[in-house]
């Protein structure tokens, strides 16, 4: 289950259970829409419930952040746990391009920091 919460100019995603396929396939199209809908400047997918990103899963993510980023949105992935983290890395699974944070708050932080940040500049 995935619920899509929009907080200001933020969609904060919270997957609460393993997603299969057509899910994540309806995640990224949900998302994609939803950002040009409500003019959203950043995301925040909150991975934390999950036991395992699998290939296509990580793919997944890596396509929604750059998907967003090409609409004008900030992706950030946040509560990857530390066995994910590992069992990702020990299967080559990358998340190149993407950002990342330890928990949502530290995502949202960062995530306002860096639209601060190009704001200013």
């Amino acid at each position: 289950m995935v619920a899509i919460l929009k907080q200001g100019a933020v969609l904060v995603v919270c997957v609460q259970s393993a997603l299969n396929d057509r899910d994540l396939i309806e995640l990224k199209d949900d998302l994609s829409d939803r950002v040009g809908r409500f003019r959203s400047r950043g995301v925040v997918i909150d991975i934390s419930a999950l036991d395992i990103v699998d290939s296509f899963a990580a793919r997944t993510l890596r396509d929604i952040s750059h998907m967003t980023r090409l609409r004008g949105a900030i992706t950030f992935v946040v509560g990857i746990v530390p066995d994910v983290a590992f069992a990702m890395v020990e299967l080559g699974l990358t998340l190149d391009g993407v950002d990342t944070a330890l928990d949502l708050e530290d995502g949202l932080v960062q995530l306002a920091e860096r639209a601060a940040t190009n704001n200013n500049g």
